[in-house]
């Protein structure tokens, strides 16, 4: 067996995010990535363990490589002695495949298994999660690596290593143990280049964590200490021509995030558009100026008054003639009233207004007080994200 040791010289910044996730300290993790020689452990080999760790401020990258196919033994037994007295674990894909192919190994051998109570963190779990909001076409460890900018030399997937291996047990030769050791080293110090994507966890669960509040007045913003992913720095409103030739109207803020993002960031839905990079955003959102309904909703406390259209309480209602007055029903207890509108997805801020009583969609009126906060212009720009980004 062959053991491979590497110091990079380079720093590589890891997100406070990912110790949080491990719940330890990053000199108690351990990064690491296996090669096999098929997808099943019940006929196929692992001839190939690369690892990485945090050591006297200095990253470490350690492989250990079979030269034939009765050195497996070795290499299990070498990776247990690394992995002991670390406390976590992190892997591309791991909980999946690495884990139990190792685990079925170990026991197939009768080794003792390693892993014991330690903590696994799968970055491929993690992406999945964001696959969406992150645009992804698939959650594979290069398409990651190319959405954070990030170019390696190896070129091939461990399927296609395979028959590279198969043909160094047979030839011995150099060049193909060097491909090999490349593309899981490289796998090994990818993982280690792709946390800086953990920042977009802190940014999206933010949002998570974002209080839904029912907001009246400028006083009730104010009071809160919300805690918001992003902060309004500047808000103006827009008139714009469609492409129909209608006139439209929508508000533009600019943002201040409250992480750093790796990669840009951009999404949009229902004529909302978002876009974002580093730690500054523009969000777009339509804003309606028309004459919108308010639903009671205690509608048997009300009389609808057809040739008004609107709805009055029966405390009122008594003084009306019988012959214009009707009980209300729930999609006819409302009063209308004309203003500039932004549409909500939750009620964020009351009182909300519809066009009709099975619309879902929910508007609430920009007045002046709502113009003039900040602070609430933050809360609906963080509530508009969360949408727009599925979050």
């Amino acid at each position: 067996m062959n053991k491979i040791d590497e110091t990079l010289s380079r720093s590589i910044p890891v997100p406070e995010y990912l110790m949080q996730a491990a719940d330890c300290d990053l000199g108690d993790i351990l990064f690491f990535d296996i090669e096999t020689t098929g997808l099943s452990p019940k006929n196929s080999d692992i001839y190939l363990i690369g690892a990485a760790y945090f050591k006297e401020d200095l990253w470490h990258i350690c492989q250990f490589f079979a030269e034939n196919t009765c050195e497996q033994e070795d290499v299990l037994k070498a990776f247990s002695d690394l992995m002991g007295s670390y406390k976590a674990l992190v892997s591309f894909n791991g909980d999946r495949f690495d884990i139990p192919f190792l685990r079925s190994k170990y026991n197939a051998l009768g080794l003792e298994e390693p892993f014991g109570q330690k903590k696994s963190f799968d970055l491929y779990k993690f992406v999945h999660a964001y696959k969406i909001p992150l645009g992804l076409p698939d959650c594979k460890q290069k398409t990651v690596e190319l959405l954070l900018g990030i170019n390696r030399e190896d070129k091939y997937s461990g399927g296609d290593l395979i028959r590279v291996y198969k043909e160094f047990l047979v030839s011995k030769d150099e060049d193909f143990k060097e491909l090999l050791l490349l593309h899981n080293s490289d796998d090994v110090k990818g993982m280690l280049c792709l946390l800086p994507i953990l920042n977009f966890g802190s940014f999206f669960s933010s949002f998570g964590n974002m209080p839904r509040v029912s907001v009246r007045t400028d006083e009730d913003i104010e009071e809160k200490d919300l805690g918001l992913p992003v902060r309004a720095v500047k808000v103006s409103a827009n008139y714009y021509n469609s492409l129909d030739g209608s006139s439209k109207q929508e508000v533009i803020m600019k943002l201040a995030l409250n992480t750093e993002l790796p990669a840009p960031l951009s999404a949009n839905k229902l004529g909302c558009f978002f876009k974002a990079e580093k730690k500054e955003a523009v969000l777009r959102v339509p804003l309606f100026e028309e004459e919108l309904k308010y639903f009671y909703s205690n509608y048997k406390d009300y009389y609808y008054l057809p040739h008004e259209d609107m709805a009055i309480h029966k405390s009122l209602g008594e003084f009306v003639d019988k012959n214009f007055r009707q009980k209300a029903k729930a999609e006819n207890c409302y009063t209308k009233k004309k203003g500039q509108y932004l549409i909500e997805w939750d009620l964020v801020f009351t009182p909300f207004f519809k066009r009709d009583y099975k619309d879902k969609n929910f508007f609430f009126e920009l007045n002046d007080t709502m113009k003039k906060s900040r602070l609430a212009m933050s809360l609906y720009a963080s509530h508009v994200i969360a949408n727009v980004l599925d979050l």
